[in-house]
């Protein structure tokens, strides 16, 4: 097993995870095949529980883990299926050291960050490192870690302890690091300082780097590079310049343009890894996909308006995956994607008697807008908005895509307008509702008292009903008979009102298989108004967008027709 780590210095938020899953993607470029695992140094168990606007989205894996969205990044560039257990966080390896103590698993001996966590750090990364990712069932030839923070931190200082003390365990020829770190440009000039310093504290902490990333807004000038390597006690070779592209999707050709994988292979030995023919080919394959998708992003001539009408917009991470679908479906499509990002609260009554230029700047998105989209969330905040937004949708004849919340609210709307349920509502909402005016119900089964990890979590599968094959969705998903895509959430739609809402025309496509849990949604007659009580941006990949999101863009650009005809494949025949 091949390890490459990635660590960052100087400021957090560098763009470690966006050099990590393009290293990972690289290397299945060679054939070979790749995971990788985060280290958190925070003491969270995992991300569930906390705020989107602090620590922006919360990704959700097949198996229910509750993660960083960095993992999300792995599997949409690498196209693995990771599992809870390749985040690792400070919260998590303290509770197992610490559960494994009150076993007495330790023989009585002082428990301590050194030996014992540190240890507990290097077991967890070889056993997860070797779980297989893909398909293939097979064990992953090359494992990428990424250690979040910034090196120096006191959080995560039992971690780097610990990977000083694994690039021995594992041997020199096995252990690669990667360090990013910032090069400033002020008055004009690219400022070294920052990363002779960094380096230097990585080096004090037992770690000495292989290869340094420096990102900067502009390209790097020759004498810089040299600076770098003088001062950091590399070759030039081993600075890569990693700066400002139009997308980051254009990251690993960048990586890839400055001969990366040629120093990787020398440095690890990676022509040592049996590879076949097929391997090799699919590697081939998959980078002509990837030059032909990166050359479509930003250069189509005809563009999209998806206004997404969210709740916490302040922080655009906090939807980064939505972000990305559609990016990934936009590609597909050969359009050009602008994301209007509107304010759930700002579309309310409220907002126009406080802030009336707030308010008709929101609705002027919103009605102008090719598609509308409405992404999960939590809390009452903002969803009369999004009730709105869902209206303006319906009847308007405007592409509509609701996710979880955007669901609900969907069909609190339909409800209240074309039932005439007038004061429908979510039990979310209005915990005191009466029973018949709750369109939206928490789920009998869902644990009320703890937060963590105790919602309806990870990949489940969602059955199409009979009789609809006319259903946009279910043709985008291929006619399928079912499908499989991951769920987060704690409320679903009132089962006792299923049969009022089809009666109107708002049909349940898609159920569990009790048949009576409503998985996805679509309304007859109308372009395109679909809604997914699941969360389909989880499983979006660069090369292989959801299903739900193209239908969107599709339906938006008009070209749902081309789309259903397979008109719009990326060169190359292997699938990715």
């Amino acid at each position: 097993m091949k390890y490459v780590v990635v660590s960052g210095g100087v400021i957090s938020g560098i763009g470690k995870g966006v050099l990590a899953s393009s290293t990972g993607m690289l290397l299945k470029t060679l054939g070979l095949k790749t995971t990788s695992i985060k280290i958190d140094p925070y003491m969270n168990i995992d991300a569930g529980t906390m705020s989107p606007l602090e620590h922006g989205e919360c990704f959700v894996l097949d198996d229910g883990g509750e993660t960083d969205l960095d993992l999300g990044n792995y599997e949409r560039y690498m196209n693995v299926t990771l599992t809870k257990d390749h985040n690792i966080t400070t919260g998590k390896i303290y509770s197992y050291v610490i559960s494994k103590e009150r076993k007495g698993d330790y023989l009585g001996k002082t428990v301590q960050i050194v030996p014992h966590l540190t240890n507990a750090i290097q077991d967890w990364i070889e056993r997860v490192a070797r779980i297989p990712v893909d398909d293939s069932g097979m064990e992953p030839d090359v494992c990428i870690i990424e250690l979040g923070g910034t090196v120096g931190d006191i959080e995560s200082a039992p971690f780097v302890e610990a990977l000083r003390q694994f690039q021995f365990r594992v041997g020199k020829e096995n252990f690669c690091l990667i360090h990013v770190s910032l090069v400033p440009v002020i008055h004009g000039e690219q400022k070294t300082k920052p990363t002779q310093a960094a380096i230097k504290d990585l080096r004090s902490l037992g770690l000495n780097p292989d290869m340094i990333a420096c990102r900067c807004a502009k390209e790097l000038d020759q004498p810089t590079i040299q600076k770098i390597a003088m001062f950091c006690h590399v070759g030039p070779d081993q600075v890569v310049n990693v700066h400002d592209v139009e997308t980051t999707y254009h990251i690993p050709l960048l990586l890839l343009s400055q001969n990366m994988m040629d120093y990787l292979s020398k440095r690890l030995q990676l022509e040592d890894i049996s590879l076949g023919a097929e391997d090799k080919q699919r590697g081939e394959q998959l980078l002509a996909k990837w030059k032909d998708m990166a050359g479509t992003f930003g250069h189509a001539e005809q563009s999209v308006k998806i206004a997404l009408v969210g709740k916490y917009t302040n922080l655009r991470d906090s939807y980064l995956s939505v972000i990305k679908s559609l990016e990934h479906s936009s590609m597909k499509c050969r359009t050009k994607l602008e994301i209007l990002w509107v304010e759930a609260t700002d579309l309310e009554v409220e907002t126009q008697t406080a802030d009336k230029n707030k308010f008709h700047q929101a609705w002027e998105k919103v009605s102008t807008a090719d598609g509308i989209i409405v992404p999960g969330g939590f809390g009452t905040r903002g969803s009369e908005g999004m009730i709105l937004a869902a209206k303006w949708a319906r009847e308007s004849n405007v592409p509509y895509l609701g996710i979880c919340l955007g669901l609900q609210v969907a069909t609190i709307e339909f409800a209240r307008n074309v039932l005439g349920i007038k004061d429908g509502n979510s039990a979310e909402f209005l915990p005191e509702l009466p029973e018949e005016k709750q369109i939206v119900v928490y789920m009998p089964e869902i644990d009320k008292e703890n937060m963590g990890g105790t919602m309806r979590l990870g990949l489940r599968p969602t059955y199409f009903q009979e009789g609809t094959e006319w259903a946009t969705i279910r043709k985008v998903y291929g006619n399928s008979d079912s499908v499989e895509e991951r769920h987060r959430h704690r409320y679903e739609i009132n089962p006792a009102l299923i049969e009022r809402l089809e009666e109107k025309g708002l049909c349940f496509v898609g159920r569990d298989e009790t048949g009576n849990r409503c998985e996805i949604f679509e309304l007859k007659d109308h372009p395109y108004y679909v809604a997914t009580q699941y969360h389909p941006e989880y499983t979006s990949k660069v090369l292989g967008p959801s299903k739900p999101f193209l239908g969107l863009i599709a339906a938006a650009a008009g070209v749902m027709e081309p789309l259903l005809e397979g008109q719009f494949e990326y060169k190359g025949t292997a699938d990715f």
